[in-house]
């Protein structure tokens, strides 16, 4: 019996590139009365996703969960995950902005987790069973890169456009610490700061200043997901920080809490009785 999560990392098909970072999957199946509690830091992401797995919280309800096609919008604080029993999930994470391709309001979906029949013009029931009824694994993503095409298709292709160009914008943010604020996010954009802000707003659902801050404090949470304390005052400097104490307020600002009690919920974050 499986006593740790098993979670796996799929690439995206061309055809969805800039818009799809990655499929992922997840399945359990814990000894009776154990459970696997993880707090997340999670990216500027929407995830459609497919399995039997508990919603978000500290405490669900016990399983078995049905079977369940459900999307879970780009959350703004920091989301637990509770596993018990047995169950699995597939998901199709998206870029930041990428989900933008797909609906005009990203932002009306922020920390909610809703059927996705109520968001995408698809029929949930025959989603969750085609992609039940295939090998756990790579080949569960084809039921969903087939709805998310046929669904693209029916979009504005400037809108398609405009969602690609937000998120080779936000990953610009990811992989460049130096980026700090969003008059040099602008600059190297080659847009005005208005129209960086327009843009993010309406297709990553959140402001370009917010994504800045998530990709560092994601980097700074990196550093604590061992449960161990790292050196505040040198992180600080090293996520481009003025000092200890603005990473501090702006760590408990953004996920609700210091980066000691972050770090002190990720020593719970393995299987307990």
């Amino acid at each position: 019996m499986l006593t740790v999560v098993d979670l796996d990392r799929y690439p995206t098909p061309p055809e969805l590139d800039g818009l799809i970072d990655w499929f992922w999957s997840v399945r359990w199946d814990l000894p009776t009365g154990e459970r696997y509690r993880q707090p997340l830091i999670a990216t500027p992401a929407v995830n459609v996703s497919v399995g039997a797995s508990p919603p978000p919280g500290d405490d669900p309800p016990l399983g078995p969960y049905p079977v369940a096609a459900v999307l879970d919008g780009v959350t703004t604080d920091v989301t637990v995950r509770t596993l018990s029993g047995s169950g699995w999930n597939f998901a199709a994470k998206t870029t930041t902005g990428g989900f933008g391709a797909w609906v005009d309001d990203v932002a009306a979906l922020n920390d909610a987790c809703l059927p996705i029949s109520q968001v995408l013009a698809l029929d949930e029931g025959s989603l969750a069973v085609r992609v039940a009824d295939l090998p756990f694994g790579a080949d569960r993503a084809e039921p969903i890169v087939r709805e998310l095409l046929r669904l693209l298709e029916l979009r504005p292709a400037a809108r398609v456009e405009r969602a690609r160009e937000v998120a080779a914008i936000a990953a610009a943010v990811e992989h460049d610490r130096t980026i700090r604020t969003v008059d040099q996010l602008a600059r190297l954009a080659g847009i005005t700061a208005r129209t960086l802000q327009r843009m993010f707003t309406a297709c990553a659902g959140v402001s370009p200043t917010w994504v800045i801050r998530r990709f560092r404090l994601i980097e700074a949470a990196e550093h604590v997901r061992d449960g161990v304390a790292p050196d505040w005052a040198a992180l600080a400097v090293d996520l481009g920080y003025a000092d200890q104490s603005h990473l501090t307020r702006d760590f408990t600002a953004t996920i609700g809490m210091s980066p000691g009690a972050y770090a002190a919920g990720n020593r719970d974050q393995h299987p307990t009785g």
